[in-house]
C-alpha cells in the first residue's frame, strides 16, 4: 500500500504495544464478538497448543470499518499486524495496496506449508483471486444471504409454513397472507445492500457495475439502477409501504427482531445460523434465497459476504513462517468443517463441505447446505463472481441512504438508484485517479 495512498484514508484506532514472548508471535487483528469471536479465539487457542513455535495473538478491533482504518493506522505507524482481516468490501482497496500487503500464496508456500489453490471453493476463492490466478488473501469467513423462516409466526397467521417461498412473486403472496392473518412483521432484512442489490444482481446474473462488477479493471461505473434491480426495489417500497417490509437498519438491526420471534421472514446472511439456532425459542427452518422467475438467468449463484485475513507487510521472516503456519491450520478438514458447522458460515474449501456431509450434519440440521448448494450448483459468470469496487465501503453508505428514501417513499426506486450510480460513481472516479 503506499504510503501517500494510506494517508489519505481516515484513520482512528493506533496498535496496542506488543509485550515480548519467548516464542515467535504472530498478531491477528479481527472484528468479531459475541460468540464468533469465541469461537476465533478456540481456534487461536487450539492452534497455540497443537505446536511450540508460534504464538498466535487475537485481538478483536472494532467492526469490520474500524478493524481496516485501524490496520491502516497501524502501518502508517510502522505498527501493522502480521494478520489483519478485511470485510469483502475493502478486497480492491487491499489489492490496491501493494507496498503494505504480501500475497498469501506466497506466504503459505515460503512457511513450507501445503497450498493447493483448486481446493477452495471457486466461488470464494475467485473474490481473492489476482487476474493472474494468485490467490492475495485467505478466505475465511464467508457467507452468503438466505431465506429464515420463523414457522411459528407462519401457523399462528393461519400461512401454511411448508409454502413455496422460491420466488419473490411466492414471498409477495404470502407476505399478503401474513399480513392479513394479523402478522405485524411479515419481512425484515440485514444488511439491504449486500442482500437486495448486490446478490440480486448476481442472483439474477445481470451486472451491478461495468468491466466485470470491477473485476476487469478500476475504470468501472456501478449500474445498480437497471431494469431488474429497480423492479425488485419496486416490488420492495410497495411492501414498506404497506407494512409488510419492516426496515429496521442499515446492518444487522433486524437480527434481533427475527431471533425474538417478532418477524415471520428474514433474509439474513447464512452464518445468522450461530445466533439464531442459540437464541430462537421458535421453530426455524432456512430456505434459499428467493428470485424473481423469468427475470435475467435466475437463479444463477449468490455472492459472498464476510472477510478474508491479508497478511501485512514489514515483519520478519520466521514471523511470516508462522503466520503461513496458522493460515494453513485454518484452511484443514477439521478446522474448516467445525467453523462451517458451528457458524453457517461456508466451508471454504471442497473437502471441508464434503466432510460435513459424511458426517451426517446436513441430514441432523435441515437447510444447513442450503447455503453451499446455492454458492455451488451453478459456475460463477462475469456478473456472478462478486464486485471489485474501489471506495465500496463508503459507496454502500451511500446506497444505504437511498434505499432509505424509498423505504420511506421520499424516492421512487429509480430515482434513487439513478442518484446512487451518481454519486457512488464519483468514488470510484476519485479511486481510478488514485490508482491507475
Amino acid at each position: 500500500m503506499k504510503k501517500s495512498f494510506i494517508g489519505a484514508l481516515a484513520v482512528s484506532t493506533m496498535l496496542s504495544p506488543i509485550a515480548a514472548m519467548a516464542q515467535t508471535e504472530v498478531h491477528f487483528w479481527h472484528a468479531f464478538t459475541g460468540r464468533l469471536g469465541e469461537l476465533v479465539a478456540a481456534q487461536v487457542e487450539e492452534f497455540n497448543a497443537s505446536q511450540d513455535d508460534y504464538t498466535v495473538v487475537q485481538t478483536h478491533k472494532g467492526n469490520y470499518s474500524e478493524t481496516l482504518n485501524a490496520g491502516i493506522a497501524a502501518f502508517r505507524a510502522g505498527e501493522q499486524p502480521h494478520i489483519l482481516m478485511v470485510f469483502e468490501v475493502g478486497t480492491a482497496t487491499m489489492m490496491a495496496a501493494k507496498g503494505a500487503i504480501r500475497p498469501v500464496h506466497e506466504v503459505m508456500a515460503n512457511s513450507g506449508a501445503t497450498f493447493e489453490p483448486d481446493a477452495y471453493i471457486g466461488a470464494v476463492k475467485g473474490y481473492y483471486t489476482s487476474t493472474e490466478g494468485d490467490m492475495l488473501s485467505l478466505p475465511f469467513n464467508s457467507s452468503t444471504p438466505v431465506l429464515w423462516v420463523n414457522r411459528d409466526a407462519m401457523e399462528a397467521a393461519g400461512v401454511d409454513p411448508d409454502t413455496d417461498l422460491s420466488t419473490w412473486q411466492n414471498v409477495g403472496t404470502t407476505l399478503d397472507a401474513l399480513k392479513a392473518g394479523g402478522e405485524d412483521c411479515p419481512l425484515v432484512t440485514a444488511w439491504q445492500s449486500w442482500i437486495h442489490l448486490e446478490n440480486l444482481s448476481a442472483y439474477h446474473d445481470v451486472p451491478f457495475a461495468s468491466k466485470d462488477n470491477g473485476f476487469a479493471g478500476v475504470d468501472t461505473e456501478l449500474m445498480l439502477n437497471g431494469e431488474a434491480q429497480v423492479a425488485h426495489l419496486n416490488a420492495m417500497g410497495q411492501w414498506a409501504k404497506d407494512g409488510k417490509f419492516i426496515y429496521t437498519g442499515r446492518r444487522n438491526e433486524g437480527g434481533a427482531n427475527f431471533r425474538s420471534g417478532e418477524c415471520a421472514l428474514f433474509t439474513e446472511s447464512s452464518a445468522g445460523y450461530a445466533g439464531i439456532k442459540a437464541e430462537a425459542e421458535f421453530d426455524f427452518d432456512v430456505r434459499p434465497l428467493p428470485y424473481w422467475e423469468g427475470v435475467g438467468n435466475a437463479p444463477q449463484n449468490t455472492i459472498i459476504g464476510g472477510a478474508s485475513l491479508w497478511v501485512m507487510e514489514g515483519h520478519e521472516a520466521e514471523e511470516y513462517k508462522g503466520a503461513g503456519t496458522f493460515l494453513s491450520y485454518l484452511s484443514s478438514s477439521d478446522v474448516q468443517a467445525k467453523w462451517h458447522q458451528d457458524t453457517g458460515y461456508l466451508p471454504i474449501t471442497t473437502e471441508a463441505g464434503e466432510a460435513t456431509r459424511a458426517a451426517g450434519f446436513y441430514d441432523e440440521n435441515p437447510g444447513t447446505d442450503v447455503a453451499v448448494i446455492q454458492m455451488t450448483t451453478n459456475q460463477p459468470t462475469a456478473n456472478s463472481k462478486g464486485l471489485r469496487l474501489g471506495s465500496f465501503d463508503q459507496i454502500r453508505g451511500i446506497i444505504d441512504e437511498e434505499l432509505e428514501g424509498i423505504w420511506s417513499g421520499d424516492k421512487t426506486a429509480q430515482e434513487a438508484m439513478d442518484s446512487a450510480k451518481e454519486r457512488g460513481d464519483a468514488l470510484l472516479r476519485r479511486f481510478e485517479a488514485a490508482n491507475r
